[in-house]
């Protein structure tokens, strides 16, 4: 397991347009890393180029260009070049569609009736026939020629290829045979029943244009359908705003987002979003954080705490300094990370890009094998020529190309609106084959923040014992002081004045509080200044020991006071998120290094399947290479910050992160979401791709194979071909938007 985003060699990103299918994606990509040192990855789907090893983007965007494609650069004040360009396409392909159904429905009745019917035939009904389909033979159907010339400049074939050739040797033998009077079919092919007349090649004016229609309704579609794949991205992309009210020489003004720098301060208002990542100075309010991390509920935030850009203040006014800006935002890091993982291939997809270099030539020389063979065999020249074309058309693989990057698109967009980061296919294919989860403790299944669990006092009231040992903890940063001095003010105790503090690093803290002297910390500590702990402090001790939890003791003038049991709690919902591991049929192990006793406390309260006690993080990647070598496949879920080793060792690392450093993990899913059901729906999510992934390639590969024989021995017509192909493609783009209604199995 690797980490692919890092900052020491960035990839280059190129858009590039005029790709009409993967045979276009693979051949930029040939050419592109025919450059030295250059390693460069296209993806057809996102129509975008990964280019690592080459500093000059002038070099690309020549080498692009050279293939016949035009490259664009984006740049940060041109990020919706994708989504123009997209919505650029659609409305070329709407407005060809269009035209080419106005006129090819018209023209399929009237050649249907002429060309058959041959009473009802008049003068100049042929250049009728003519007149209506070469508009759109020619004008609509100009992207599929566009992209042959292109491919014959460069000596190569893609599915144009065979679309194009198909509409042109339609088209051209209807023409030949009207205008020339050359006799038709004189057998039962075309409708199955019947003599069909000379004068029936009108029939194949049809076929051109009809081809040509069903071609770009699939297209059409496929080209909404992958947009809105790509929605996911250009609804993260769009939850920045484009304007910040900045606190500037006391003055608010409201300026453009990519004039804020780190350290200002700026104001959000009830009902807007928050601009960037930053500490709240001053104010309170509920903030949805639903579009980010998939929470439901909005989370309450108040001075002192922290916001994510892109959240949404839904009351209350905030004063907040900015932490991060720009690309180092939490969702400029999210729409990054998503994006490397949606444009790099899986290895299945790097396989059927090779099939479909091959396939395209290969599928030219069978079809005019397959009607030389006809022809040779006995069947009228008319008839072997239309089964080559319905060979030439049923036989495009458009639906391979799209079948991997379609479902990795919209897989990994759903996952990152859940608050889920999936790395790449790596993850998918770890995802089916796991058996067993280890889940780390501390900061994983707990909130990894010590919170005041029980207190002990002696010959003290317990807010006399809270009072003394909160005050001499204000002066202290570490956890444990931090959760007594919150505990005595969630009590709304009066804290005294603090006098003389003294840290004492790995033991505690002292100082003076009015006219006591005040020791707060380890039992050594007070033991070794001589306080005596009697037999029911002891005893606390042992019971916070066994728990997992912490004793802290406190001593006034050289008496014990009172002790402290502290621990780390449970997040919410964390038995029911690993029931649902549970249910998946995946084993469950819990990794700590407390003692075999606190962890068999927390097993027993979550139903986890087993437990390693007593584990220091530099030994948990031992324990994960140890299931391993027992036969296990193991999913290693971890915080993300001593857990690197492990995360790394795993199948599948998981790291349950907070903050702006989600592309920092050796991980292959990062869960932003606090949430513990980000880990079942991970999991789930990953699966259902690659399920979905699966069903695409099945589909894909089983059309082409039964299609190809059925139209090789005469039982499909060109017509029904190219509709049939094209509903191929519609049919895997729309089982990979299914992905979208994917749903969290946390309970609402």
């Amino acid at each position: 397991m690797t980490d692919h985003l890092t900052d020491l060699d960035p990839p280059m990103q190129l858009g590039i347009e005029g790709m009409t299918c993967a045979a276009c994606a693979n051949r930029v990509e040939r050419a592109l890393n025919k450059l030295e040192g250059v390693t460069a990855s296209v993806n057809y789907a996102t129509e975008k180029a990964h280019i690592l090893g080459l500093d000059d983007p002038q070099t690309a965007i020549a080498v692009v260009k050279k293939a016949g494609y035009t490259p664009h650069l984006p740049s940060g004040d041109d990020d919706a070049w994708a989504a123009r360009a997209a919505a650029t396409r659609i409305d070329s392909l709407r407005r060809r569609l269009i035209v080419s159904v106005l006129l090819t429905l018209p023209l399929m009745d009237l050649t249907i009736v002429l060309a058959l019917v041959e009473r009802w035939r008049f003068p100049g009904w042929q250049w009728l026939c003519i007149a209506l389909a070469l508009p759109v033979v020619t004008w609509a159907a100009a992207p599929f020629h566009r992209a042959t010339w292109r491919n014959l400049r460069n000596r190569t074939g893609s599915m144009d290829t065979l679309v194009s050739l198909g509409i042109t040797a339609s088209f051209g033998w209807a023409v030949v045979t009207l205008v020339f009077g050359i006799s038709g079919p004189s057998d039962t092919f075309w409708l199955g029943f019947g003599s069909i007349p000379d004068g029936a090649s009108a029939l194949y004016l049809d076929v051109a244009a009809g081809m040509t229609m069903f071609q770009l309704a699939g297209r059409y579609f496929e080209a909404r359908s992958r947009r809105r794949a790509g929605d996911v991205l250009g609804a993260l992309h769009a939850l920045t705003p484009a304007t910040v009210r900045v606190i500037r020489d006391g003055k608010e003004s409201i300026e453009p987002i990519s004039a804020l720098r780190a350290g200002e301060e700026f104001v959000v208002l009830p009902g807007e979003t928050i601009p960037t990542d930053g500490e709240v100075l001053e104010g309170s309010a509920a903030v949805d954080t639903s579009m980010m991390t998939g929470e439901p509920v909005p989370a309450h935030v108040e001075a002192g705490g922290a916001v994510i850009g892109g959240t949404l203040s839904t009351d209350g006014r905030l004063r907040v300094q900015a932490t991060a800006v720009g690309a180092h935002t939490q969702l400029a890091q999210m729409v990054a990370l998503t994006e490397e993982a949606q444009e790099r291939k899986a290895p299945v997809q790097q396989l059927v890009d090779r099939i479909v270099t091959w396939f395209v030539p290969a599928i030219i020389v069978l079809a005019i094998a397959v009607g030389a063979g006809w022809f040779l065999a006995g069947r009228t020249f008319a008839d072997a020529f239309a089964i080559g074309i319905a060979v030439l058309i049923i036989a495009c693989p458009c639906a391979l190309g799209l079948a991997t990057p379609t479902a990795l698109m919209v897989g990994i967009g759903r996952a990152a609106t859940l608050g889920i980061l999936i790395k790449g296919h790596d993850a998918l294919e770890a995802s089916g084959v796991i058996d067993t989860v280890v889940l780390d403790k501390t900061g994983t299944l707990t909130t990894g923040v010590m919170h005041v669990e029980r207190l002990h006092p002696s010959g003290v009231e317990e807010s006399e014992l809270l009072r003394l040992a909160a005050t001499v903890e204000t002066g202290s940063e570490h956890a444990i002081g931090r959760a007594i001095v919150r505990a005595a003010e969630e009590r709304g105790l009066t804290l005294g004045a603090l006098e003389d503090f003294v840290a004492l690093p790995g033991f505690g803290a002292e100082g003076q509080v009015g006219a006591d002297h005040v020791v707060i910390g380890s039992r050594r500590l007070l033991a070794e200044r001589g306080v005596e702990l009697p037999a029911a402090a002891v005893a606390a001790g042992e019971w916070a020991d066994d728990r997992g939890g912490t004793f802290i003791a406190a001593a006034r003038n050289g008496t014990y006071v009172g002790g402290f049991v502290l621990s780390d709690e449970l997040k919410a919902h964390a038995k029911e998120a690993v029931g649902a591991l549970k249910a998946a049929g995946l084993r469950t192990l819990l990794l700590t290094g407390d003692s075999a006793a606190a962890g068999a406390r927390v097993q027993a309260d979550l139903g986890i399947d087993a437990v390693r006690a007593e584990v220091l993080p530099a030994e948990k990647a031992n324990v994960i290479a140890d299931l391993q070598q027992h036969g296990n496949r193991v999913a290693m879920v971890g915080d993300g910050i001593n857990d690197s080793v492990a995360l790394a060792t795993a199948n599948l690392g998981l790291a349950v992160v907070e903050g702006t450093d989600v592309a920092l993990k050796a991980a292959d899913i990062i869960l932003v979401r606090e949430d513990l059901f980000a880990i079942p729906d991970a999991i789930a999510l990953s699966r259902a791709t690659l399920r979905t992934i699966k069903t695409n390639l099945g589909w894909a590969f089983g059309y082409n194979l039964a299609a190809i024989p059925l139209a090789a021995i005469g039982l499909l017509n060109p017509l029904i071909a190219a509709a049939a192909m094209s509903l191929s493609s519609v049919l895997v783009v729309s089982n990979s938007l299914r992905l979208q209604r994917f749903g969290s199995l946390a309970p609402r």
